[in-house]
């Protein structure tokens, strides 16, 4: 520790006079404050306060809007059915035992598309940025692939690889790695020259250095091209699950989405948009939110109460 090293300044340096040793003094007590790092428990008032209260008040407030909607007859009830239709349909699914069924079909389906997109966009995003030539041949094709809008393969997927689950993971990783390799080349194009020089001088070159050094540099990059991968492959599988629509496939989101739309059932319609919202946005708090404070927390940037 740099305290400890003080220490033993400020005991070599016993003989000199008193201003120095004022001085030592002075600078050993403040890094002992810095080495005493206060670490206490955010009490839970507060943690409910900050964290789910803002949350659930916006919830509320979109209900009551939606309910005045309702109430003022802005629109006809089979266009807009009030939060106690969709409350309703909801509550149907459940007690027939397939509302839960519904959502991990889809959620299973979404999660391990994109642990698939993971594995095949990082070490091409790796490659893409680490070599020129490929940079030039296939950076280009990168970009445009995450432009293309992913509904245009469920088409083309449909025909190569029939109504199967297959075709759905053909969707989501055409939608998704590009998204992951493009947010890695542009983190480790943020990598500062001197943090690839320093690896080079304790030895750290070719996996070694791309493991110890380049990937914990360009983390942050990476991780808004996960998040962003993430993003893709739910919208792509949703897509897909809308568009191929079959018995062989089992019922997703997509697909109740697509049955409400049949059958005219606007409150299955919302609630399938519901559900669907609910899974992005539990995602991102269970996994990808607590990654970006890790991250933020080990360079300094936030501070651990």
């Amino acid at each position: 520790m740099a305290s400890t090293d003080i220490k033993s300044v400020g005991k070599t340096a016993a003989g000199a006079g008193p201003a120095k040793r004022d001085d030592l003094a002075g600078l050993e007590a403040g890094l002992d404050a810095l080495d005493a790092v206060q670490v206490s428990r955010t009490p839970l008032r507060k943690i409910l306060g900050q964290k789910v209260l803002p949350p659930v008040l916006a919830v509320v407030l979109v209900v009551l809007v939606w309910q005045v909607l309702v109430w003022a007859k802005v629109t006809d009830d089979y266009k807009l059915p009030p939060p106690a239709a969709v409350w309703d349909s909801a509550q149907d699914m459940w007690v027939k035992g397939t509302l839960l069924e519904v959502i991990w079909t889809s959620v299973s389906r979404g999660l391990l598309g994109f642990v698939l997109a993971v594995v095949i966009g990082t070490p091409l995003g790796l490659l893409v940025a680490r070599v020129r030539f490929v940079r030039a041949a296939i950076g280009p094709i990168l970009s445009g692939l995450q432009s293309l809008p992913s509904v245009a393969w469920v088409a083309p997927a449909v025909i190569w690889l029939g109504l199967q689950d297959s075709m759905m993971y053909a969707v989501i990783l055409l939608g998704a790695v590009p998204s992951i390799a493009n947010g890695l080349v542009s983190g480790v194009d943020q990598v500062p020259p001197l943090f690839l020089r320093a690896g080079r001088t304790i030895g750290a070159t070719g996996l070694r250095g791309t493991w110890h050094i380049v990937l914990p540099a360009a983390l942050p990059g990476y991780l808004a091209g996960l998040k962003q991968g993430w993003a893709f492959s739910w919208r792509s599988l949703m897509a897909a699950e809308i568009i191929a629509s079959s018995p062989d496939l089992g019922l997703g989101l997509g697909q109740l989405l697509e049955n409400g739309r049949n059958n005219f059932d606007m409150p299955g319609i919302f609630l399938s948009i519901l559900l669907i919202l609910f899974v992005g946005v539990a995602i991102d708090l269970l996994i990808f939110s607590p990654l970006e404070r890790w991250v933020l927390r080990s360079r300094g940037l936030l501070v651990k109460n």
